[in-house]
């Protein structure tokens, strides 16, 4: 078994990024912290100890989730949970346990820095990525 620390980061698609950034930045205060080349798709602001990543729905990234946010389109393409530290083996053994697939490891990007982390789906269809904590002392941010 794992447990969850804290949610790491979500991920929003959007078809208005200038709006949604005035408001995630302006107005909520979060700092930018990485972008993507914009054809890619992906800025990825600070908010506390989690990120909030922004996927215009026009870039590469954004394009995998459909239609634009609307009544027929979703804006969360997935979120991230952050684990108390274990192997990716004993990850994937314990999804294994409870008849879930778990994906194939990939180094990905996250509120505490790189990382290795897998994506599942839950049983309605949202991803959800898990990622496993690092020790402390390796993150950038804090």
């Amino acid at each position: 078994m794992f447990r969850i620390a804290a949610i790491d980061h979500i991920v929003l698609r959007t078809a208005h990024l200038d709006r949604m950034l005035a408001f995630y930045v302006d107005v909520l205060g979060c700092e930018v912290e990485r972008e993507l080349p914009p054809e890619k798709g992906l800025i990825q602001l600070r908010a506390g100890n989690a990120l909030i990543d922004l996927v215009p729905t026009d870039s590469e990234m954004g394009r995998k989730g459909g239609e634009a946010p609307a009544a027929t389109g979703r804006n969360l393409d997935h979120f991230c949970l952050l684990l108390e530290p274990l192997s990716e083996q004993e990850i994937l053994d314990y999804l294994h346990s409870k008849g879930i697939e778990g994906g194939e490891f990939m180094e990905r990007y996250g509120a505490e820095g790189m990382g290795r982390s897998v994506y599942i789906e839950d049983p309605d269809g949202n991803t959800v990525e898990l990622r496993a904590r690092q020790d402390a002392s390796a993150l950038s941010w804090v």
